[in-house]
C-alpha cells in the first residue's frame, strides 16, 4: 500500500502538472479534541505534507485523478441529512430471517444506531464513531491507527484527519454472534463523506458484518468519499466481512483497508462494486499468526466511463498460513477496471499456501481491463500460484441458449449471471445477492 515513485515517460508528468488542485480543508475542520486529538493532528500534518497522487507513482500509474475538483469539496455540517434525499428503503431491509443483530446508518452530519439488547448485554459494542469516542474511549484508542497508518497516502491521511462518521465493532472473547450486523454509509449531496471503520473480533469469537456504501445518482455533481477500514481478528476468532458499494456515478471513491488475522483465526472478506465515477481501493490482508486463514472474494461491473481500480495484497507473515483471492469483473461501454494483486511471503513464513486469480469479461470493444498479478516470495517451502484472464462472452453457451429460443440479450444476461455466480454464492444473504443481481441486470439492459 505504500505509494512509491517510479520514473515514467515525461508525457504523464506533464499531464499531472496540469492537475492538481489541492483540497481546501483547514485545520479548523479537524475535530482535535477527546481521545483522538493526537491521532487526528498527526494525520492532519501528514495530509498537509503529502501531495495528491499522480501517475508518476507506481500504485497510481493506471488511475489518473487530474480531473478531481479537490478544491470544491466541503464537509457536511451536523444535521445536513435533514435537507437531503433519505436513505433508500431497500438498503434498510433486514439481512436474514426478517431481522438483524444491529444496524447503523451513517448519514451526512449524523447517524442512527440499533443493537439487539441481548448482544449489548453480552458485551458487544456496535456503534457509530462519535458515540464510541464518548462512551468507549479506551477501546477506540486501542484500535485506531493500529492497522492502517495515515501516513500511507494522501487519502489515508485525509480520512484519518477528517473522519466525521464511522463504525466501531467489538465482539468479546468467545462470543458467537449468530445474527448479522449491518451498517450503511449513505452519501447524498456534493460533499466530502469521510468514514473510518474499526473492527475487533476478540479471541475465539465469531461474527458476520455487512457494510454498504451507497448514494443516489446526481448528474452534474461531484461527491467525494475517503475511507479507512481497520480490522483485527484475534487468535482463534472468525469474521465474515461483506463490503458492498453502489455509489452514484458522480462519486470519487478512495479507501485504504487492512485486516490483521492472528494465530488460527479466519477471515472471509467479500467485496462488491458496481458504482462510483472512479474508485481507488487499497485492500490488504495480513496473515500475522501461524495457522491464520484469509479468503478475499470480489466482483465488479462497470459501464459508461466508470473506472474501478482495486489494489490487493496478501501478506503471509507467519508459517502455515493460507490465503485465497478471486476477483471477477465485467465491463461495458468505455469503462475500465484495474486489478493489481500481490502475494508476499515473509522470510521464515514456511508452508505458506497462497492463491490469487482475476477473471474479466469484456462486453464492449471500447472497454478495457488491466489485470496484474504478482508474487514476492522470501521463503523456500511454499505453494503460491496466480492467474489472470481477460476475455469476451463465450459463443458456445450463447449459441446453446439461443438455440432454445432465448433472445440474444437475455442469453447474454444469463451467461454474465453465471460468470458471477461463484462470487455471489459467497455472499451469505439472499436479499443482498438479489439486490446486486438486479443492479447487474439493469446494467445489461441499458
Amino acid at each position: 500500500m505504500e505509494e512509491k515513485p517510479k520514473v515514467i515517460v515525461s508525457s504523464r508528468s506533464r499531464r499531472a502538472e496540469v492537475t492538481a488542485k489541492e483540497f481546501s480543508f483547514a485545520q479548523a475542520d479537524v475535530r482535535a479534541e477527546g481521545v483522538l486529538s493526537e491521532y487526528r493532528l498527526r494525520a492532519w500534518n501528514q495530509f498537509q505534507k503529502l501531495p495528491l497522487p499522480d501517475t508518476s507513482l507506481e500504485a497510481w500509474r493506471r488511475t489518473d485523478i487530474h480531473q478531481l475538483p479537490a478544491d470544491t469539496f466541503t464537509l457536511p455540517r451536523p444535521g445536513a441529512y435533514e435537507d437531503l434525499p433519505p436513505v433508500r428503503e431497500d438498503l434498510l431491509r433486514p439481512l436474514a430471517d426478517g431481522q438483524h443483530g444491529g444496524q447503523i446508518v451513517l448519514l451526512p452530519g449524523g447517524a442512527t444506531v440499533e443493537l439487539d439488547e441481548t448482544l449489548a448485554a453480552q458485551g458487544v459494542i456496535f456503534t457509530d464513531l462519535l458515540t464510541a469516542e464518548r462512551e468507549h474511549p479506551e477501546l477506540v484508542a486501542r484500535l485506531i491507527g493500529r492497522v492502517v497508518n495515515p501516513e500511507e497516502g494522501k487519502f489515508a491521511a485525509l480520512a484519518g484527519a477528517f473522519a466525521q462518521n464511522g463504525v466501531v465493532l467489538y465482539v468479546p472473547k468467545g462470543l458467537q454472534v449468530e445474527a448479522p450486523l449491518h451498517s450503511i454509509l449513505w452519501g447524498p449531496g456534493a460533499f466530502a463523506h469521510v468514514s473510518h471503520l474499526l473492527v475487533l473480533v476478540d479471541e475465539g469469537a465469531s461474527v458476520t458484518y455487512v457494510h454498504e456504501a451507497a448514494s443516489p445518482d446526481e448528474p452534474g455533481a461531484n461527491t467525494l468519499h475517503a475511507g479507512l477500514v481497520e480490522i483485527q481478528v484475534l487468535q482463534g476468532a472468525s469474521l465474515r466481512f461483506v463490503e458492498l458499494q453502489s455509489w452514484g456515478k458522480h462519486v470519487w471513491n478512495f479507501s485504504h483497508e487492512r485486516a490483521r488475522v492472528e494465530r488460527d483465526a479466519q477471515l472471509d472478506w467479500i467485496f462488491g462494486a458496481i458504482g462510483s465515477r472512479l474508485t481507488k481501493n487499497f485492500s490488504e490482508l495480513d496473515l500475522a499468526g501461524q495457522g491464520a486463514q484469509g479468503r478475499m472474494s470480489g466482483f465488479y461491473f462497470t459501464d459508461g466511463t466508470q473506472h474501478l481500480d482495486h489494489d490487493t495484497q496478501q501478506n503471509h507473515l507467519a508459517p502455515n498460513t493460507t490465503s485465497d483471492l478471486l476477483f471477477k469483473g465485467a465491463l461495458k461501454g468505455k469503462s475500465r477496471s484495474v486489478w493489481q494483486g500481490m502475494i508476499y511471503v515473509a522470510p521464515g513464513a514456511q508452508k505458506t499456501d497462497g492463491y490469487q486469480a482475476n477473471r474479466n469479461l469484456v462486453l464492449d470493444e471500447r472497454a478495457r481491463a488491466d489485470s496484474i498479478p504478482g508474487l514476492e516470495i522470501c521463503a523456500d517451502d511454499v505453494r503460491c500460484t496466480h492467474g489472470a484472464t481477460v476475455g469476451k462472452l463465450e459463443q458456445e453457451p450463447l449459441f446453446y441458449l439461443k438455440s432454445r429460443g432465448i433472445p440474444q440479450a437475455e442469453a447474454e444476461k444469463l451467461v454474465v449471471e453465471g460468470f458471477f455466480d461463484p462470487i455471489f454464492q459467497r455472499i451469505p444473504f439472499e436479499g443482498v445477492r438479489e439486490r446486486f443481481q438486479e443492479y447487474i441486470a439493469a446494467k445489461m439492459s441499458e
